[in-house]
């Protein structure tokens, strides 16, 4: 199992400390960094700012959200970052929910997974570069010929030839349908709120896509990253307590309350009644309230917490379980270097 580290988004100022996180992971042996994107920093700038920095490592999205680029747009912002790069990079692509596409793209989040399917099929056709890339539609359609068309669109074919033509594609998805259309077309899996104890769960989602026609992958050579905190530590009470927050956040927060994809992966792990409990306070302002009843079991299902030995020992489950890829969020570099024995081991 390799190891990445996840940069994330950035909050209210960048991070003071990306780059030499970045140095230190690519000096210990992670296998790749990826940065992400929601309603603030984009994703693809400073991954092209910070893999400047780097000759290794590879360059991952976690993710760009689909909402905000065309299929092309996207196409182009890969085959640039993988020529950059010397071939480094992995594009991880997510509809992202409706509260952001409807509320800051202003687009419609009707349909995510026809639409995900017809975005990955341009941005392949984009990199293939066998043809002029075209589209049916219905959401992406190549040329535009819809209202307001002067008519003059064509097809085009892209001036700059990409260095590869299979980039890497991962999906973000949470859902079983989602995750079976990922095994069909896509390269790899970025797993949210992942928890070895669903894994023949997944395994019958990823199977089914495995198993359609035309799948591009078989689980031999099909990536399953999954995002997790993996945190050493003496006092695994006192990361509990600093985690609850930002799982009541997610939980609670995070998205329309009546579609909420991440407390549906946790309905799914059975905790239906915590799930209500921890929306209804904060959703009505009680957010202390709300982390103080996210119970320890429920992070600790999608975390890796403890000593260095029980750190190891769980890892070694997750891999069993079927994922080719920890992503690790890393505070500071007092973290990274509790990390490290587990990295270079």
């Amino acid at each position: 199992m390799r190891f990445g580290l996840q940069l994330g988004y950035w909050g209210a100022q960048p991070p003071a400390n990306t780059r030499e996180l970045i140095a230190a992971a690519e000096e210990t042996g992670f296998d790749a960094v990826f940065t992400a994107e929601s309603w603030g920093s984009d994703a693809f700038t400073p991954l092209a700012w910070y893999g400047s920095d780097t000759s290794r490592v590879r360059l991952g999205t976690s993710v760009v959200q689909m909402s905000a680029r065309t299929p092309t747009a996207t196409a182009m912002a890969a085959l640039t970052i993988d020529h950059l790069s010397g071939g480094r990079h992995i594009l991880g692509l997510g509809v992202s929910g409706p509260q952001v596409v409807e509320g800051w793209y202003g687009q419609p989040f009707a349909k995510p997974l026809a639409r995900t399917r017809e975005y990955v099929s341009i941005v392949r056709q984009v990199l293939a570069r066998e043809d002029k890339v075209t589209s049916a539609g219905p959401h992406y359609p190549l040329p535009y010929a819809g209202p307001g068309a002067t008519g003059f669109g064509k097809p085009l074919k892209s001036i700059t030839h990409p260095l590869r033509s299979d980039i890497p594609i991962w999906l973000g998805a949470e859902g079983p349908k989602n995750v079976a259309m990922t095994a069909e077309i896509a390269d790899g899996w970025l797993a949210i709120y992942y928890t070895p104890r669903l894994a023949d769960m997944y395994n019958e989602w990823l199977d089914e896509g495995f198993s359609r026609p035309g799948a591009r992958r078989s689980r031999e050579d099909f990536e399953i990253a999954a995002t997790a905190q993996v945190i050493l530590t003496d006092d695994p009470k006192a990361e509990l307590d600093r985690l609850r927050p930002f799982m009541a956040l997610y939980i609670g927060g995070m998205g329309a309350e009546e579609l909420n994809f991440h407390a549906e992966v946790y309905r799914r792990m059975g905790y239906g009644e915590q799930v209500d409990e921890i929306t209804r306070l904060f959703r009505t302002g009680r957010k202390d309230e709300a982390a103080a009843v996210v119970p320890d079991e429920l992070i600790l299902d999608t975390t890796i917490i403890g000593n260095e030995a029980q750190v190891r020992e769980q890892l070694k489950v997750w891999e069993q379980a079927g994922v080719t890829m920890m992503l690790v969020g890393v505070r500071d570099m007092e973290q990274f270097e509790k990390l490290r024995p587990l990295i270079e081991s």
